[in-house]
């Protein structure tokens, strides 16, 4: 019996779980699902978002299977805190973003196919997976408001270009620190060229923008050649973040596996996951070596919460990613055949699908398949 770890979160985060867990009953999956808090309620109430009891549950499961949480700017985040916490120098940072640091998640991994049937696909021949390096970058959290003083005689000390902000107070320049180390680029690319080796995949397109971002992008690029050069039969392409976003809309049935930088790969996977119908049909892995935490790539969205009317395939696509990474392919390949079944049928449609379906009748409706 598998130990799964089970983060329903907040607002659409639970009701999209529930409905998972109707597909993942219908294969009678063999696991313990252990629910634990996480989200924007226990941050407002004991103003941590990831109690440690929770990661005490992480520690002890295979995995984790997680749903939405909101999350808010500093001012607000501040400003909903339980007022007994308040003024005691608490900060709220994502606990999904967390995770990934903590258990050294390093790979993002998310799949946008296009399912045939489905009202929204861009085009019906569109299969991109996107490795996005998932630790680093500017997500890294190295940031300061205002910048310390003793941080910017460093910056001036060492690089000429701080002399455009001399006319610039400390407390108006927030500052943010775009972090690529050789260890980060070399495994996000490595995994990517794996993959595309694993399924057969031709090239392996590497995003990032070295002419403006000379030592980032550079160091990544550098990196990502070298990569390459240990996997003769799959070829290397290279694109500015900009111009991959023009070409991913003219062209995207041209290219199958990305790699690249934190940020740059959440920008690149959201238009990804449009061109195969938005992010009700848009899943992702968090993988380390030793653990994984798998979730739909959307928010919470407060405004649909309790409505039941959100899409469920994205989380139960992050099922599927789940029971890939426990080996149990048979399984997850049992979901996906029947999700495609479903949507070719065009019987069941949630709103953005352009139907009337409710997130438990989508779910009962890919169960049904099963």
């Amino acid at each position: 019996m598998y130990k799964i770890a089970w983060l329903p979160g907040d607002g659409i985060g639970v009701e999209v779980m529930n409905a998972t867990r109707l597909v993942l009953d219908a294969l009678k999956f063999d696991a313990e699902y252990i629910r634990a808090d996480i989200g924007w309620e226990y941050w407002r109430s004991e103003g941590e978002a990831l109690p440690q009891r929770t990661l005490e549950i992480l520690k002890s499961s295979q995995c984790a299977l997680f749903g939405a949480i909101t999350s808010k700017p500093k001012e607000e985040a501040d400003a909903e805190l339980d007022p007994s916490l308040r003024g005691k120098g608490l900060v709220y940072r994502s606990p999904i973003v967390r995770l990934r640091q903590m258990f050294n998640l390093y790979v993002n991994l998310r799949p946008c196919k296009a399912y045939r049937g489905n009202p929204l696909n861009y085009r019906d021949d569109i299969d991109l997976v996107v490795f996005r390096e998932n630790t680093e970058g500017l997500y890294a959290g190295v940031e300061f408001h205002p910048l310390p003083d003793d941080v910017r005689r460093a910056l001036e000390a060492n690089s000429p270009a701080m002399r455009a902000f001399n006319d610039v107070g400390s407390s108006d320049i927030a500052f943010s620190a775009r972090i690529i180390t050789r260890r980060g680029a070399e495994r996000i690319v490595r995994r990517a060229f794996e993959y595309a080796q694993k399924h057969g995949r031709k090239n392996v397109t590497l995003v990032e923008k070295p002419n403006v971002l000379r030592e980032t992008s550079g160091l990544m690029t550098r990196v990502g050649r070298a990569v390459a050069s240990d996997f003769p039969g799959i070829e290397l392409w290279e694109a500015n973040v900009d111009a991959i976003m023009m070409w991913l809309v003219k062209n995207p049935q041209q290219y199958g596996v990305i790699a690249t930088s934190n940020l740059f790969g959440d920008v690149v996977s959201d238009l990804c996951a449009q061109l195969v119908g938005g992010l009700g049909f848009a899943a992702s892995g968090n993988l380390g070596d030793k653990f994984a935490v798998f979730e739909p790539t959307h928010g919470s969205a407060p405004k649909h919460a309790g409505q039941n009317k959100a899409n469920p395939l994205a989380t139960i696509l992050a099922a599927k990613m789940m029971l890939e990474w426990l080996g149990e392919n048979k399984l997850a390949a049992r979901i996906e055949n029947a999700i495609a079944a479903v949507i070719a049928e065009g019987k069941a449609r949630t709103y953005d699908m352009g139907g009337k379906n409710t997130t438990m009748e989508m779910a009962e409706a890919v169960a049904g398949k099963i």
